[in-house]
């Protein structure tokens, strides 16, 4: 059992059961893939059964990369909230890019890398309107090279929350993933959380944000869409630090 804050204020119960691990809801991006390789592995079964386990395995795999879970997100107005599951892998000042708008002061940059085992439903950090939808052709170098920021194909959008602040999330290509999906646009509205879209197959999201908010997240730390923290904009906290343990 697990306990959530319903929109009432009042604490609920909801049940996860085996079901929502082992079966969970897939994009709809998904159920063809999971045909196509499922396929596969039937021909490579009947070719010979080691190649068909293969087949299954990386049947199984395709299912679970395109999982779309619910996520329980955050609602408390000034959060910032991971856009995608993954490592913490960047965080610093830098010059957001020229397509975006915000400038040529460095804003602060968090950047999640998703694995080819993570969930890649990708998901608003905020709420707020879409007020920039830009998509700029690239390479595809490995993503976790801080480079991929401005070398690689990328998908930006800039959200502009009710009290005038903006925020940028930029979803960007990597060397296996060769196709963004973006599913707003410009002048459309989104809530905290919502989803926006996907990656396939394994690449990055960079989060940008506005001057004086401060990331609470450290670099390798495990981030979920929709349910990280990733700032709180409303917080007067210094930047956290973290170690393994």
């Amino acid at each position: 059992m697990v306990s959530i804050n319903a929109s009432s204020g009042e604490m609920k119960s909801a049940t996860i059961g085996w079901r929502d691990y082992l079966l969970p809801p897939l994009h709809p991006e998904g159920p063809g893939f999971v045909a196509i390789f499922a396929l596969a592995a039937l021909v490579l079964w009947w070719i010979w059964t080691p190649l068909g386990l293969i087949g299954l395995a990386l049947t199984v795999w395709c299912f679970f990369f395109f999982r779309d879970p619910d996520r329980i997100t955050p609602t408390r107005p000034g959060l910032v909230i991971s856009p995608a599951d993954g490592v913490v892998q960047l965080i610093g000042p830098v010059t957001p890019p020229a397509e975006l708008g915000l400038g040529v002061e460095p804003l602060l940059r968090v950047s999640v890398f998703m694995s080819v085992f993570d969930c890649h439903v990708n998901r608003a950090p905020i709420s707020g309107a879409i007020i920039k939808d830009e998509y700029t052709p690239g390479k595809f170098v490995n993503a976790t090279l801080d480079k991929a920021s401005e070398d690689n194909e990328r998908q930006s959008l800039v959200i502009r929350t009710p009290e005038g602040r903006d925020f940028a999330v930029v979803q960007i290509a990597g060397l296996v993933a060769r196709r963004i999906r973006c599913d707003v646009r410009e002048g459309q509205h989104v809530l905290t959380g919502q989803r926006f879209g996907m990656i396939r197959f394994g690449s990055r999201l960079d989060v940008y944000l506005p001057r004086g908010v401060v990331p609470l997240v450290s670099v390798g730390q495990k981030a979920v869409a929709g349910e990280t923290v990733l700032a709180d904009v409303n917080s007067s906290e210094g930047p956290r630090e973290g170690e393994i343990r």
